[in-house]
C-alpha cells in the first residue's frame, strides 16, 4: 500500500531512502532547505553537484546523500512565482513527478519532500501544497515505488495546510 505522511521538522534528519532538495538552478547550495541540506551532507555533495552542470526549473537530478541519513538527495528546481501566468503550476507539478520518477528508477522505497518554491521563490503556500498533494497522489495511483512519501514541513502554517489536504 502506498502511503503519504506528514512530518513537521528538519528534512535533513528524516529517515528516508531519499530526501528532496528544493534547489536553485546551479545546484551549488543556497539558503533555506538547500543550504541546510548542503551543510548537513558535507562537502562531497557540493563536489558531486558541480559535476551535474545545474538543473532547469521543473527537472530533477539525483546524488548520493553523503553524511545525511538518506541514501540519496534528489535535487529539483521549482519555479519562481510570477503570478501564475508563466507556467508555474505545470513546472511545480513536474518537480514532484520528476523526483518520483528518479526515486522509482533508483529503487527508493521512501522519499521526503520539503515545500518546493514557497520560500525565496515566492510560490503561494496553499496553491503549492495543493499541487504537491495532487501530483503525488496521481503518481501513487499508477506506481508501486516509492511506497512511502513524506511531506516535511517546518512551520505550523504549512502543517495545517497539509493536514487539511491529506485528510
Amino acid at each position: 500500500m502506498n502511503g503519504i505522511e506528514l512530518l513537521r521538522g528538519d528534512i535533513t534528519l528524516v529517515e528516508a531512502d531519499a530526501i528532496v532538495n528544493a534547489a536553485n538552478s546551479s545546484l551549488l547550495g543556497g539558503g533555506g532547505v538547500d543550504g541546510a541540506i548542503h551543510r548537513a551532507a558535507g562537502p562531497g555533495l557540493l563536489e558531486e553537484c558541480r559535476k551535474l552542470g545545474g538543473c532547469p526549473a521543473g527537472e530533477a537530478r539525483i546524488t548520493a546523500g553523503y553524511r545525511l541519513k538518506a541514501r540519496f538527495v534528489i535535487h529539483t528546481v521549482g519555479p519562481v512565482w510570477h503570478g501564475g501566468n508563466r507556467n508555474e503550476p505545470r513546472l511545480l507539478e513536474s518537480c514532484y513527478l520528476n523526483c518520483l520518477r528518479l526515486a522509482e528508477e533508483n529503487s527508493v522505497k521512501s522519499i521526503a519532500f520539503p515545500n518546493i518554491s514557497t520560500g525565496a521563490f515566492g510560490y503561494p503556500r496553499q496553491e503549492a501544497a495543493e499541487i504537491a498533494v495532487s501530483g503525488v497522489r496521481k503518481w501513487l495511483e499508477g506506481h508501486v515505488e516509492p511506497g512511502k512519501v513524506i511531506f516535511v514541513v517546518y512551520d505550523e502554517e504549512n502543517a495545517e495546510i497539509y493536514k487539511k489536504l491529506l485528510a
